[in-house]
């Protein structure tokens, strides 16, 4: 997300001299894969990527590095670019006194965790561009977000900042190296011994509530972020406490950004978030974990509420992550950019004039009413001195109250508008698009294979699971060494960057909901692999660590905050958790029990910051269910039952299938199901509460009452 950048940065470091720029080197950006990184290989700047060789050469001419992290589709990454990286003035002060160094967050989210930390830790904020200085040791100086080219709106610029960090370096380069040590010793972690207690999660509702925003729904004021794992949480928290309120809250939530300008009404999925407090005026980039989460989120609320406008979201958001954003071979690209042509949101925008001559002049003055069209437009552009006339389309209200304002029934209406829809598409379809950043990230793909997993067992749609099934083969074919380690990034074929901790969580997650849905044992046998290795190699010190080994930073990070997604710890407190209740293996359970242990100390202080760590701790401490349904997959009665189950919103339930072509195997994962048999014949359902069993059930209707 490329949120608004940086007040001024408070430095470890004070100013002095200028000197005369020298020109630049030829830029080494040229040979990468990264979509972001090959973005900058043409600027005049002397770029590195992150390799050994730029930290040789800061050492050997005690250089400081001038370090830069944004990712592809980020909007004030390309602002800075403009004004500065294109700039030779800029580019010749780099390439004179620094070693400049360009990351791709997405690529490497363990570098951007890192130095986001100290950036929050120095100045209060954080956000993209991110923007460091540092020693050849990579020990920070200086932190800030976007700078501009000269300073301005209490911002300092990079004509000056520059030639006064290279200058204190010059002159103080053993104070200024004393300096920033001691501030990373202060920065490690300390030891806490606080328990963790059932109340986070009450505390963390009382909090939602205090800030929810019962005019426009979400929380806050503006920016508004769609945050899909908060109101997770809060309808998780709904069946458990049976408060209507919570429920009005996430719905009153859910209603307002399909209906606002942050959700694209005319290709559909979400934009990234909105800059205003009624979800109308969206930052145009797309993002592909957004898309994930949001198709999840909007799945719970219809086996929630049966409302079907719900179902018909999350299918509108999987049609566009299959249209817009699926590989051949099954994978999922990460992002479309805000951006087209230099502008925000410029593919997006109608002026009224347009859509009449679209649609015609009936339908075109219906359909402009409906979507909020202004004569003068309600948008205003970001260009200096261009006027505009351009709208964001919007809704509002209920389809039926506009049918009887036009005179036409809710059916007609609704005709009308998916018709206008499809013109609006393909007129929109032969603009200048955005770019697409279509490189495939492991964790990304992980989240896209649950939620489709989840649409497919909620939705009855067997072209979702398939979906699901493909994108996980992909990630399991083609981004794995020989060995079977999972890699990070796939993009043009080539598949690249030892996976981190949440790659691991992340697939693993999607592996159990498609097993979920499948019921194949290769499934969960892959996830538990893929979850062995995750806490093997990550987990120590009650967390998961970002990176398996520290060797290419200060210090080793993990992020227990769920922000714009959810956690690697949380995921993978979830697979844990979801693992010992599938398997009764106790050393999953104390596993799960480890990482609630070592987040508490953290989640006492702002609980509200770990919804989706608290919503996957329920699975230890509160109703949690296992069922187990032994019968042939096709026969009738084991069909039925297995429909009886998937009926109802059961967050913390697992599910097992036992055939007997994979009693063996089954039996291999979980023993406490060895002596589980069909009665008489008959599918049969064991349903077991915290460890125990009751008696078998073979009647769906008995089933459906105990659930």
């Amino acid at each position: 997300m490329s949120l608004n950048p940086l007040l001024p940065p408070l430095c470890l470091i004070s100013a002095l001299m200028v000197a005369a720029p020298q020109t630049a080197d030829a830029n080494r950006l040229k040979n990468e894969l990264s979509p972001y990184l090959l973005q900058h290989a043409d600027n005049p700047v002397d770029w590195y990527p992150w390799s050994e060789a730029a930290f040789v050469r800061s050492q050997k001419e005690q250089r400081l590095i001038f370090l830069s992290i944004g990712y592809s589709t980020c909007h004030w990454c390309h602002v800075m670019e403009r004004e500065s990286f294109e700039d030779q003035d800029v580019a010749q002060l780099l390439t004179r006194d620094f070693i400049s160094i360009k990351v791709d967050r997405e690529e490497r989210p363990d570098i951007d965790q890192f130095y986001m930390q100290v950036a929050t830790r120095m100045t209060g904020q954080g956000g993209w561009p991110l923007t460091i200085i540092m020693t050849p040791d990579k020990v920070p100086l200086f932190a800030a977000t976007y700078l501009p080219k000269q300073g301005r709106y209490n911002r300092p610029g990079l004509l000056d900042l520059l030639p006064q960090i290279a200058g204190a370096w010059a002159d103080h380069p053993q104070q200024l190296r004393k300096d920033a040590q001691e501030f990373l010793s202060r920065f490690a972690p300390t030891a806490d011994n606080q328990k963790f207690s059932p109340d986070f999660a009450r505390q963390a509702v009382r909090q939602m509530t205090s800030e929810y925003d019962a005019r426009h729904g979400g929380f806050g004021s503006a920016p508004k972020f769609p945050r899909p794992h908060q109101l997770a949480f809060l309808l998780q928290r709904y069946q458990t406490e049976a408060n209507p309120q919570l429920l009005e809250m996430a719905e009153a939530t859910l209603t307002a950004m399909r209906n606002g300008g942050i959700y694209d009404q005319i290709g559909f999925g979400f934009h990234r978030y909105s800059t205003d407090s009624r979800w109308l005026l969206p930052h145009f980039e797309k993002m592909l974990y957004d898309q994930a989460g949001l198709a999840a989120l909007y799945l719970d609320a219809f086996q929630i509420t049966g409302k079907t406008r719900y179902a018909e979201t999350a299918r509108e958001i999987f049609g566009y992550l299959q249209q817009r954003m699926q590989d051949p071979q099954g994978g999922f690209y990460s992002a479309e950019d805000a951006d087209t042509e230099g502008v925000e949101g410029r593919t997006y925008l109608w002026e009224k004039s347009e859509l009449l001559a679209i649609l015609g002049k009936e339908t075109g003055a219906r359909l402009t009413r409906f979507f909020h069209v202004e004569e003068n437009g309600n948008f205003s552009s970001e260009v200096p001195g261009e006027t505009t006339q351009a709208n964001i389309l919007y809704r509002s209200g209920d389809l039926k109250d506009w049918a009887e304002r036009f005179g036409v029934t809710s059916e007609v209406l609704r005709t009308e508008l998916e018709t206008a829809r499809k013109k609006l598409l393909l007129k929109r379809n032969k603009r200048p698009q955005p770019f697409r950043d279509d490189k495939v990230l492991a964790a990304w793909n992980g989240m896209v294979v649950s939620a489709l997993s989840k649409g497919a067992r909620v939705l009855q749609d067997d072209s979702l699971r398939r979906a699901a099934e493909d994108s996980a083969d992909f990630i399991l074919t083609k981004m794995r060494t020989p060995d079977g380690r999972l890699l990070r990034r796939w993009r043009n074929g080539q598949a690249a960057i030892d996976a981190f901790g949440e790659d691991y969580a992340y697939v693993a997650r999607g592996l159990l909901d498609l097993y979920a849905v499948s019921l194949d044992p290769l499934r969960l046998q892959q996830a538990i692999t893929l979850a062995e290795n995750l806490f093997r190699d990550f987990a120590a010190d009650g967390t998961i660590y970002t990176s398996a080994d520290r060797e290419d930073l200060p210090q080793r990070t993990s992020e227990r905050y769920d922000g714009a997604m959810p956690s690697t710890p949380s995921v993978a407190l979830e697979v844990a958790a979801r693992l010992s209740q599938l398997s009764g293996d106790l050393r999953w359970q104390q596993r799960a029990e480890q990482l609630l242990e070592g987040a508490a100390a953290e989640v006492k202080r702002y609980p509200q910051g770990f919804s989706h760590l608290l919503a996957a701790a329920e699975r230890m401490i509160g109703r949690s269910r296992e069922l187990v349904i032994v019968g042939q997959r096709n026969d009738p009665g084991t069909q039925e039952l297995l429909k009886t189950a998937r009926a109802s919103y059961q967050p913390l339930m697992s599910l097992l299938l036992i055939e007997p072509e994979n009693r063996s195997q089954i039996a291999a994962i979980a023993p406490f199901t060895q002596g589980m048999k069909m009665v008489d014949d008959l599918a049969t359902a064991y349903l077991c509460e915290n460890h125990a069993c009751g008696r078998p059930v073979t009647d769906p209707a008995e089933l459906a009452a105990r659930l």
